[in-house]
């Protein structure tokens, strides 16, 4: 059983973040009996043990007949909102951490890499430095609130994730709107609104035209994005701003990108499958989140193959 969204914390980044907790004003905190780790003020989560215990992380699997997993770092450790220099520094930990977890075992564990995506031309660096070690390509965040990723000022990662036929899983941070801060709304819905965000501007910007090798990942089912790109395809005929960036109408790209099954709903992933392929799905968990479905389930995807086949270009 393959898992290709799942977490992990391993114990140099644990001790990162204990050493530098004053300059990334990291608190850990006892909410309702459980420990929580807050960076910044910003997205608390529970620190459930699995995160940080390999050998608790390995056992679950094997309970749940996970053999493989594509382990990624958490979203909530990106650090974009530091200087780039800090977002470096814990990337750089956590990244020769993950590929050393990957080769002690690689029938076990595949790992995608955190980048500096506040400093995208670091980001491309770190990115080929990671993937060197072994690591299939990153984990990014969906931009910011005012900058998508089809700035101009991506151009240099682009280019050398797309040169390295890198895989890119695109994860949300929890959506910033303050009508989200009620009711567990910013990890509901606002995540996926900011996923849908990104892969509609990925689209209507005609950057999959240029960067045609680049491997896009999109959680949690790709937010809302597959079930209403009829719209996009209604304005691509209505208006001439939209189709002339693009060779296609918005419906053909929908199989550019990839899927994970997080979706607790067969008959929502039975519409992803049917409008892209089982070929571009693949089964994911989101473990350990307590938001997570576990164990994996819908196996018989074929996404994984095509996914993790080999990169482009080798070092």
């Amino acid at each position: 059983m393959i898992d290709a969204h799942a977490h992990f914390i391993p114990p140099d980044v644990m001790q990162w973040l204990k050493d530098n907790q004053k300059t990334i004003d990291a608190k850990w905190e006892d909410r309702g009996g459980k420990e929580h780790l807050i960076i910044n003020g910003k997205w608390p989560f529970s620190l459930n043990e699995p995160f940080v215990n390999k050998e608790l992380f390995e056992s679950q699997q094997d309970q749940a007949n996970v053999s493989h997993s594509l382990v990624s770092p958490l979203p909530q450790l990106f650090l974009y909102d530091f200087p780039s220099d800090i977002t470096l520094e814990l990337a750089t930990v956590y990244n020769n951490s993950l590929a050393e977890q990957v080769n002690q075992n690689h029938e076990r564990y595949s790992a995608l890499a955190t980048i500096p995506m506040n400093d995208p031309e670091q980001a491309a660096i770190e990115l080929a430095r990671a993937m060197n070690l072994g690591m299939k390509g990153a984990i990014i965040g969906v931009g910011s609130s005012t900058k998508l990723l089809t700035d101009e000022r991506c151009q240099p990662f682009w280019e050398v994730a797309d040169r390295l036929g890198a895989i890119l899983f695109i994860h949300p941070l929890l959506h910033g709107d303050e009508r989200m801060n009620q009711r567990r709304m910013s990890t509901l819905s606002g995540v996926l609104w900011e996923t849908t965000i990104c892969a509609t501007d990925l689209v209507l910007s005609g950057l999959l035209d240029r960067y045609t090798h680049v491997k896009i990942l999109l959680a949690h089912g790709g937010g809302y994005f597959p079930y209403q790109v009829g719209r996009l395809n209604r304005g691509y005929e209505v208006w001439e701003s939209i189709s002339s960036e693009l060779n296609s109408q918005p419906g053909d790209y929908v199989n550019r990108f990839w899927y994970d099954s997080v979706l607790w709903s067969g008959d929502a992933l039975d519409y992803l499958v049917k409008i892209v392929g089982e070929e571009r799905v693949v089964p994911g968990s989101d473990f350990p989140f307590e938001l997570s479905e576990w164990p994996p389930r819908h196996q018989n995807l074929t996404g994984w193959e095509t996914l993790i086949s080999k990169n482009r270009f080798h070092f």
